[in-house]
């Protein structure tokens, strides 16, 4: 892998977890963004894999409740199997301006709902209706752009349960895709030793980014800094459209 590539994925890696400390937004999410810029997305999102999944490892470790939530989502984290297997495919298939629009477009309509402090409130009879959708639906979005967080992100905020369940629940089915989509990237050979090797390496910058972003954050306003990153992450999305549009 040349020099260049490996540098960018490595600033890539410690920006969005800087850009994460301090505003919470996903780590993914933002790096993909970055990354697509400047790699075909069948290369940026297996580079993501190992630093996302320690995260989210240690995050499901100290939130605790996790029989309660897997029992309560186990039908939303399975459903999400075959819309991973169709989005891997679609992805293994395509050329690299169909998964870089589908991110664009995604990274848009997340930073939008974001902006906006609208929360719909499903009723128990919907959560259990919509279990299977969302899950297919994130696995297929999960598969073909590498981005975890739409729809079930939303889905999982519109429903009443305690905040520590809610981020045992988000970051079980990120790591139930994850490690999916790891078996799915080497299956198709996505997933090489120089992928790999790069990976496991990004683990230091994305910790020391994550850390030092969560000091700014503990001295200057959460709400302001969220702001502006889900501005850069709706800017990115627009530049990965205009990218395939022109």
């Amino acid at each position: 892998m040349a020099t260049q590539t490996i540098v960018i994925v490595l600033v890539a890696f410690f920006i969005s977890a800087f850009l994460k400390g301090i505003s919470g937004v996903g780590f993914s999410t933002i790096c993909l963004g970055l990354l697509a810029m400047f790699l075909e997305p069948k290369l940026a999102i297996p580079l993501v894999f190992l630093p996302s999944l320690s995260s989210n490892l240690i995050v499901m470790f100290e939130a605790g409740h996790f029989i309660e939530s897997v029992k309560r989502f186990w039908i939303l984290f399975i459903s999400a199997l075959p819309g991973l297997v169709l989005g891997i495919l679609f992805l293994n298939s395509s050329g690299s301006d169909g998964p870089r629009l589908f991110l664009g477009v995604i990274m848009v309509i997340y930073s939008l709902w974001a902006f906006s402090s609208e929360v719909v409130h499903f009723s128990q009879k919907m959560e259990k209706r919509l279990l299977i959708p969302v899950g297919m639906i994130s696995g297929m979005v999960n598969g073909v752009t590498g981005s975890q967080i739409m729809p079930i992100m939303p889905f999982l905020l519109s429903l009443k349960m305690d905040r520590n369940v809610l981020v045992q629940t988000m970051n079980c089915a990120f790591t139930f895709n994850t490690l999916v989509m790891i078996t799915g990237f080497g299956k198709i050979g996505l997933l090489t030793l120089p992928v790999l090797t790069l990976s496991v390496a990004g683990i230091l910058p994305v910790t020391l980014g994550v850390r030092l972003g969560g000091r700014i954050r503990r001295h200057a306003s959460e709400v302001i800094f969220r702001r502006i990153v889900l501005g850069l992450l709706m800017l990115m999305g627009m530049v990965l459209i205009t990218m395939v549009l022109l």
